[in-house]
């Protein structure tokens, strides 16, 4: 998957960038405290004790190296040039950050984890909610007071958890529940939890308390989530992808911490199913689809551009279908919102309720069509035609239908699993997953904080790959206050994006187990389809040709077009032979 930081290329814009880059990896890479660069030597600082404490001196060039270091040095010499070493770097790394800063990720990119061309696609696809219609935040406050009270009301939880309301912000999506422990937690791409992001109700877990529970900090195969992220019989883990678990995984929180605090004896695998089928009740009785109908102005974002996306798509010739498990009263009244009355008019297929994943996988249920006015019919379904509305079906028999078969399609969702992954795996259709928290993300790594920190936790990441050879002692205890402040930083980017869990796709230097599945089910990804009105429909995506382990730090690599904030002929890298 493309990292989201910004890659190497980016810095070489220019000759001066590419020397002063080229002398900030010779520098890292090199086992010599002296460097040579533009004929000339770098001077580095040193320190002597003074008190007990290291204090700042000058040495003469070539009088301390890494050499003479491992052989005949003093302790004071060793530390003195472990800390030059150190803030040459530091010094360096300074030096590039206003080459960083200039070259920041555009929010409004598409980007690509597979190589897909829009002149290659005839039909373009589209789930309902979250992908056309996207909502405020006042839905998950509904969500979770309804199925709040729903359990005190029908379940017969105690009435004190009326005094818990909607915490914003509290968790993010891709994030585990463990059922038989409750632990809400941030697991990596290599099933790694991310330790600091493990909670029990509404508090952190120590890192310790985790360890022992998990023997480590590795979760086995057997008990993460099934295909789809479920829980099978409540014994694995649930992985919520979906925008519309959050108000879930905030009420399984406030339920937990609510039972601890009253020292009240539960049962986890119980509660996860009752908190589970109350936030079903509120979908399946139609409970929220009513309030949104009911002030539909509060609750769904204006569409201007889904509606501008639909209108190039229709200009172009291409066929559109809509698939959505949202019923058909509520999907009208938001598209007559979002594009207008003849909103059908646009889409070659409609179909609601579908219950999507069983949609893709389920053979045996045939389409049914619905009437404007919600009427059920009963005859043959023997064509998908414009303008009608149809329920439930399967996609093999929606295949047969219309032949929109292999890479020609493109279909875009929210929903990893459930709108995404078969389509992909099974039938080779291209997907565009819509992620609305990238822009958030990448706002703050436009920022100038993110960048002077990632920077320079990158630098002294290397510094310390190089360093860990000199084990003695004293070199050992400058290097662990290296392993310190790396941490401490690690923690601070953590935080930047949450508090409680840090960003959806990084746990520290890994990607998460979110990210790997959107690397490997989307073929392009982008925080709403708006991004689509800054290309044309003969454009391709290329992803970047991001270094694997042992390739070369800096590489050529291609990188989406307008995905920096740079004019358009400086995507070539001016290599001075011109």
């Amino acid at each position: 998957m493309p990292t989201l930081s910004l890659p190497l290329s980016n810095l070489v814009r220019n000759k001066d960038s590419l020397k002063t880059l080229i002398t900030h990896f010779k520098y890292l890479h090199t086992k010599s405290a002296t460097c040579l660069v533009d004929n000339r030597s770098w001077m580095f600082g040193s320190r002597e004790r003074k008190n007990g404490q290291v204090s700042q001196r000058e040495i003469p060039v070539g009088q301390v190296t890494a050499a003479n270091m491992c052989t005949n040095s003093s302790s004071d010499d060793k530390i003195s040039w472990l800390w030059s070493v150190y803030n040459e770097t530091k010094k360096q790394t300074q030096d590039l950050i206003p080459v960083i800063s200039n070259n920041f990720v555009n929010p409004d990119t598409i980007f690509a984890n597979n190589e897909t061309s829009l002149q290659d696609i005839e039909i373009y696809g589209f789930d309902y909610d979250y992908t056309l219609a996207f909502y405020s935040s006042h839905l998950h406050t509904l969500i979770f007071n309804i199925a709040r009270d729903i359990l005190i009301q029908e379940h017969r939880y105690p009435e004190g958890l009326r005094k818990y309301e909607y915490i914003p912000n509290f968790v993010i999506r891709g994030l585990h529940y463990d059922v038989q422990k409750a632990l809400l937690m941030k697991i990596d791409a290599f099933h790694y939890i991310q330790l600091g992001t493990v909670y029990r109700g509404l508090n952190p877990v120590p890192d310790k308390e985790v360890s022992a529970m998990y023997e480590g900090s590795h979760v086995p195969l057997e008990i993460m989530s099934d295909f789809y992220g479920k829980s099978s019989h409540g014994q694995t883990m649930k992985q919520f992808m979906d925008i519309f678990s959050l108000p879930e995984m905030t009420l399984l929180s406030c339920v937990n911490d609510y039972f601890m605090k009253h020292n009240i004896d539960y049962e986890p695998v119980h509660l996860y199913k009752d908190v589970k089928e109350a936030i079903g009740d509120v979908h399946v009785r139609g409970i929220m689809y009513r309030a949104v109908e009911a002030d539909i102005e509060k609750y769904i974002c204006y569409g201007e551009q889904t509606h501008a996306v639909l209108r190039k798509l229709s200009r172009n010739g291409k066929k559109m279908f809509l698939i959505t498990n949202s019923p058909f009263d509520f999907v009208d009244r938001g598209m007559n919102y979002i594009v207008g009355k003849d909103w059908r008019d646009l889409f070659d297929v409609v179909i609601v309720q579908a219950d999507k994943p069983g949609f893709f996988n389920d053979r045996r249920k045939p389409f049914r069509r619905v009437t404007d006015k919600g009427v059920l019919l009963w005859d043959r379904i023997h064509h998908l035609e414009k303008g009608q509305i149809y329920k439930q079906g399967n996609l093999y028999e929606f295949l047969r239908l219309t032949g929109w078969r292999g890479s020609k399609v493109l279909y875009f969702g929210d929903h990893i699993y459930s709108d995404l992954a078969d389509l992909t795996l099974k039938h080779g259709w291209r997907t565009g997953a819509i992620i609305p928290e990238l822009r958030k993300e990448i706002k703050i790594m436009n920022a100038e904080e993110y960048v002077h920190t990632m920077t320079w936790l990158q630098a002294l990441t290397g510094l310390l790959e190089q360093m860990q050879v000199h084990r003695d002692s004293e070199s050992q205890t400058v290097i662990q206050q290296w392993i310190d402040e790396r941490e401490d930083m690690r923690l601070r980017t953590k935080d930047i994006f949450n508090a409680q869990f840090g960003s959806l796709f990084r746990t520290y230097h890994n990607p998460t187990y979110f990210s790997r599945r959107l690397s490997r089910f989307a073929d392009i990804y982008m925080a709403s389809l708006s991004c689509l009105l800054n290309y044309d429909l003969q454009h391709t995506f290329y992803p970047r040709r991001t270094p694997l382990q042992h390739e070369s730090p800096i590489w050529p690599e291609q990188t989406s077009a307008g995905a920096m904030n740079i004019p358009f002929q400086s995507h070539r890298i001016n290599t001075g032979s011109e």
